[in-house]
């Protein structure tokens, strides 16, 4: 047996590499738990009377536009206090040093009003909570305010208190004015102490701070002020959105701009209105005409805009003039300079025209026209006894117009491009040749640009008056002009070159036709120009598409020549082809058309060229209407008849006495011992014609008479009777025979046969 090897032994380990993966879970979770612990937010509770607006995990905390937190949890109050809703959120740690007991908490969201909008980021982002960190203890309880709170004193700027008997429409937010610019806004009001007034506090941006001083002067600018009498209205708003949200305006007295700055503590009286506070520029007119003026209510007017009042009148000791203090709107302060020009205005009416009519509705007011730019400023000035006369030498465009009527302009009156005013006359007088009246015109510095050589000017003073039956037309350019005359022009070529001259000579025509030349111009030869005149219409389908300018005679005296101009679609009527005749009243015993020419005058009917032919300038006029009948649709046939008798084009067709078509011409046959009647039986009723249909004359009235079986009168309709008319028809299977061919010939009896009345087929009509 062979001796084997001891095997060699030491001790175990209690060591396991094992042991390692647990030991750095440990250190993972105790990382892990000491992050979420460090990072963990503080939980706060918010209360809110409400939990409209509000989502838990999606409203957010925002804090000058960072989100710093957010709803976790949303639940009623159950601590018995019935406080509404309590929120739960969690809120960054680095906010810990805000959450004190006068922090305020609030909700943001879209909130429309008057005086804004407000929230509007919320449409997008949805509501959120924000806050305004304050001072105190530190707590995790808050209750949330129902609106943001009020500016607070520490924002730079300037935060004064206004004094007022009643709020009127302002509110939060309410603009500040200062010559129009918004300079602040209203933070906020309460009733004062002692109760019979507002206090409203006003917060004036840094930039404008300096302009409130120890004197200025605050007042309400809301809505619109309105006072009104007999003698008319003054109307004044400081700007639109004071008119909806409500405003404050302010301004510092002239004779107070030496006013030390203002202490923020003591407050300000808000006056009611403008008038109220006197703030205006106070000047002195003297005045030699001073009929209807009236303290409080007569106002400075510029241009159509109120620029002052006036405050005080005293008449003068010799009666015939008047010392008048004006107060006028500190906007309008660079008026007020040497050289500037006062006098009153009111309406005045003489066979030469209407001048202040706008005082008619306002009242006698004063008018001011502004100095030289650079004269210095001045405060007493010595009114003009009349308008001052206008001036030569403004800037713009000065022009000459040449008429043979001067008409009902004057000087002031309007020059107007498309209904706007560009200009005005400046003077008229009689040219050197006393045959035509001259007239110096301006154009406006902005509308140089409209006249050049191709511009044509018309007056444009009083209205034109056209009427029919149908109605009257009145046409103006514009009330301006019905009441006080004036000027109208066009430029047809904007783009054409301008004339050298330095004073453009125009005529000046009578109305537009005449000024622009519009359209084509034909002549049409008549044989009477009974009724007819210049101005006479040329229509077409009721609408007017040329005039007559002029009529002559021929030559020969044989026939009259229209000059007419055709101003619409003159490319279509200017053709080969094309037919005019004279539309003239019509009456008969059962028939009347036209009547309105009765009123309003004959007229001309264009009949265009059914097919493009060649241009063509001279046309001779149709003695009467032509045959419309010719392109209607229906079937066609030709009665033979002895002689004509009183029938002719349009008088009726009838079956059974219902209207089934109508005559459209006639002629005498080949060989002239028969007369040829053409018809027109409507589509629908063509079925009724066959080719033993019999037709016969049913003009007038039919008498048979004897002895013993008495009169008997037969006539077909009181049309028939009194125009004339056909009657046919159609005998019963199998003399019925088949369907009319077109411009099958027919026999026309003098009278029908007893047994013809008595024929009544069954015949499908169509649909």
């Amino acid at each position: 047996m062979t001796d084997l090897p001891l095997a060699k032994t030491r001790p175990a380990s209690n060591w396991s590499a094992i042991w390692v993966l647990p030991l750095i879970a440990l250190l993972i979770g105790g990382w892990l738990a000491w992050r979420a612990y460090s990072e963990a937010g503080i939980q706060v509770e918010l209360v809110f009377a409400s939990g409209e607006g509000i989502q838990a995990g999606k409203t957010e905390l925002m804090y000058k536009g960072m989100a710093v937190g957010k709803v976790t949890a949303i639940s009623l109050d159950q601590s018995g206090k019935n406080r509404g809703v309590v929120a739960q959120l969690e809120v960054n740690k680095e906010l810990e040093q805000y959450l004190r007991e006068g922090t305020r908490f609030w909700l943001v969201k879209p909130n429309v009003s008057l005086a804004g909008i407000s929230g509007l980021e919320t449409l997008v982002s949805g509501n959120y909570i924000t806050f305004s960190p304050g001072e105190g203890e530190s707590t995790r309880s808050f209750t949330a305010l129902a609106q943001e709170p009020p500016m607070g004193d520490d924002v730079p700027g300037l935060h004064i208190t206004l004094k007022a008997e009643r709020l009127g429409s302002l509110n939060r937010d309410s603009p500040v004015f200062y010559r129009q610019i918004q300079v602040g806004r209203v933070k906020s009001y309460t009733l004062g102490d002692d109760q019979s007034t507002v206090e409203v506090k006003v917060f004036i941006e840094p930039a404008y701070a300096h302009l409130v001083r120890k004197h200025t002067r605050f007042w309400n600018a809301s809505g619109i002020s309105v006072d009104a009498d007999l003698s008319g209205f003054k109307l004044r708003s400081e700007s639109l959105a004071s008119i909806v949200a409500g405003g404050i305006a302010f301004a510092t007295p002239e004779h107070r701009k030496d006013s030390p700055p203002t202490d923020p503590a003591l407050p300000f009286r808000l006056y009611e209105d403008y008038d109220e506070a006197q703030a205006g520029i106070k000047i002195v007119v003297k005045l030699s005409d001073f009929d209807g003026l009236q303290e409080g209510r007569t106002p400075v007017m510029y241009k159509g805009i109120q620029v002052g009042s006036l405050k005080a009148m005293k008449v003068d000791r010799d009666l015939n003039s008047a010392t008048a203090e004006l107060t006028i709107n500190p906007l309008a302060e660079e008026y007020l300079v040497e050289g500037s020009d006062f006098w009153v205005v009111k309406p005045s009416i003489s066979l030469a025209g209407i001048t202040g009519l706008e005082a008619l509705v306002k009242g006698n007011y004063i008018a001011v026209r502004p100095g030289e730019k650079g004269n210095p400023p001045a405060r007493n000035f010595v009114a003009r006894s009349k308008a001052p006369p206008l001036d030569l030498g403004a800037p713009g465009l000065h022009l000459v117009l040449f008429t043979d009527q001067l008409g009902s302009i004057e000087v002031g009156s309007p020059v107007l491009y498309k209904q706007i005013k560009v200009g005005s006359v400046q003077s008229y007088q009689l040219g050197r040749d006393n045959s035509q009246v001259v007239l110096g015109v301006h154009i406006e510095p902005d509308y140089v640009h409209l006249i050049n050589t191709s511009t044509r000017f018309w007056n444009a003073s009083g209205i034109t008056l056209r009427g029919g039956l149908s109605g009257v037309e009145v046409k103006s350019e514009s009330l301006q002009t019905l009441l006080a005359g004036g000027i109208a022009f066009e430029t047809p070529d904007l783009q054409a070159a301008r004339s050298g001259r330095q004073v453009q000579r125009f005529a000046l025509h009578a109305d537009r036709e005449s000024a622009l030349q519009l359209g084509q111009q034909i002549t049409i030869r008549l044989a009477d120009g009974d009724g007819l005149q210049p101005g006479t219409l040329v229509r077409y389908k009721g609408l007017e598409v040329g005039k007559v300018e002029s009529l002559s005679l021929t030559d020969d005296l044989q026939a009259v020549i229209l000059n007419v101009r055709i101003s619409q679609a003159a490319e279509q009527i200017a053709r080969e082809g094309t037919r005019f005749w004279v539309v003239k009243p019509e009456l008969s015993l059962i028939r009347a058309a036209n009547l309105g020419t009765l009123v309003s005058g004959q007229y001309l009917e264009v009949q265009p060229a059914a097919q493009k032919g060649a241009r063509r300038t001279e046309f001779v006029a149709l003695a009467s209407a032509p045959n419309q009948a010719v392109r209607e649709e229906g079937l066609r046939l030709v009665l033979s008849a002895p002689r004509r008798g009183s029938i002719k084009p349009g008088v009726i067709v009838s079956y059974r006495e219902v209207p089934v078509g109508k005559v459209v011409d006639f002629e005498l046959g080949p060989t002239s011992d028969r007369v040829l009647i053409h018809v027109l039986i409507e589509p629908r009723y063509a079925p009724l014609v066959r080719s033993g249909s019999r037709f016969w004359n049913a003009s007038g009235i039919g008498v048979d008479a004897g002895l013993f079986k008495g009169v008997k009168v037969r006539t077909e309709s009181l049309e028939a009777l009194l125009e004339g008319g056909v009657a046919f028809a159609t005998p019963n299977n199998p003399e019925m025979g088949g369907p009319a061919q077109p411009g099958q010939t027919f026999a026309l009896f003098d009278e029908p046969q007893d047994v013809w009345m008595q024929w009544a087929p069954k015949i499908v009509l169509e649909q």
